[in-house]
């Protein structure tokens, strides 16, 4: 039998792991605040995001089948949307309209059996296109971090499953995460290339506005037109969800 002459690798504290990864923190920091208001304090942010970052120091188990820096990113954007959903900085008033809007576009898809039009939803809703688009346009804003298919108080959002997470929750988070790629799969072609550009590969309104050779506020536009339409149908989802 053959021993190793080196010594086993001392146990990494928690003050130096939490150490090591406060850069991921500030990367995940920075990547929401690209796609929030203004307004939206990245210190606060930050600040949400270590102590997510400590409770993943605490809780990782390495039998959990994820990497700790996969674990603690997790648990670091948990933490910052916690944060944003505490302190809810969209008015009711936005929530009001946008849940308006995703029941306009439901209607007019289940009667016409296509994908709704602007023009059509805004007619529905007795507005402008204007101002229709000015909604949406507030919706790609409030609904980048999560996607509402509940009522006033009930969210579905569009996390990554929790290691932690039991069972039946972790069944439930990938019926919804296939009844969502199916909803993204349907979209207009427009609306899905601008989602794919701005989640999958990260690029910033102007940057998606360059490839599609439009403005920065249309590309908004789309995205929250996109966002709008998969609430509208994602609530077929959830309703069928209650009743089973």
């Amino acid at each position: 039998m053959t021993t190793s002459d080196e010594p086993p690798a001392a146990p990494v504290s928690e003050a130096e792991l939490v150490r090591r990864h406060a850069d991921l923190v500030r990367r995940i920091a920075h990547h929401l605040a690209a796609r929030l208001p203004a307004s939206v304090e990245i210190d606060d942010l930050i600040q949400a995001g270590v102590i997510g970052l400590i409770e993943a120091v605490r809780h990782y188990s390495g039998d959990r089948g994820a990497s700790f820096e996969t674990y603690a990113g997790i648990r670091i954007r948990g933490a910052m949307l916690d944060e944003l959903r505490a302190t809810d900085w969209a008015p009711r008033s936005v929530h009001r309209r946008l849940r308006e809007v995703a029941e306009a576009i439901r209607a007019i898809e289940q009667a016409t059996g296509r994908d709704a039009r602007e023009s059509e939803v805004a007619e529905r809703m007795g507005i402008s296109l204007k101002e229709y688009q000015e909604i949406v346009q507030d919706g790609a804003r409030c609904q980048v971090l999560s996607l509402d298919v509940g009522g006033d108080e009930g969210n579905q959002t569009l996390d990554a499953p929790d290691p932690a997470a039991g069972p039946l929750d972790e069944l439930q988070r990938r019926e919804f995460q296939d009844a969502l790629v199916t909803a993204v799969a349907g979209l207009p072609e427009r609306e899905r290339l601008v989602m794919s550009l701005y989640y999958d590969d990260e690029l910033n309104l102007k940057e998606i506005g360059q490839v599609l050779d439009v403005s920065e506020s249309r590309v908004c536009q789309i995205h929250g037109q996109a966002l709008m339409r998969l609430r509208a149908r994602l609530l077929d989802w959830k309703e069928m969800q209650a009743a089973a």
